[in-house]
């Protein structure tokens, strides 16, 4: 069930790299991301109150505060770089090199998450660089 949600994810996430491209023409960058995120807060917390999962927040730990602070950084500072990449660069060229993420979450999940580096990921991350130098070139 998890490859579903995780093939939409890819394609929503084609699909804002088509919409912003056309969303920052003639727009300054950091406007477009404030305005997204205001739309991304919206949808959330609209998902959340009418799943009633509000009340899960009396449950976070400092620890899972902290984390989701940190990531929210990570995140925004990752969408500022995103829209003004693709202010000034061709989509088909920001998203791959956008898409290097995953090759990097790879070596990251094993350098901060102890996860084991097997074969088959590696490889997968070494063809995912590969891909995005041939793409970029």
């Amino acid at each position: 069930m998890w490859w579903i949600y995780a093939l939409l994810s890819a394609l929503f996430a084609s699909l804002t790299a088509i919409f912003a491209k056309v969303g920052v023409t003639g727009v300054n960058a950091n406007l477009a991301t404030a305005i997204r995120t205001i739309i991304i807060l919206l949808v959330a917390w609209g998902i959340v109150l009418a799943r009633g999962e509000a009340k899960g927040i009396s449950s976070l730990s400092r620890q899972n505060l902290i984390f989701l602070i940190i990531s929210g950084i990570a995140t925004g500072l990752s969408w500022i770089f995103y829209f003004k990449a693709l202010q000034i660069g061709k989509v088909s060229r920001v998203a791959p090199v956008d898409k290097l993420s995953v090759a990097l979450t790879i070596v990251l999940s094993v350098v901060f998450l102890g996860e084991a580096l097997t074969l088959k990921a590696a490889i997968g991350a070494v063809l995912i660089i590969a891909g995005t130098i041939v793409l970029i070139m």
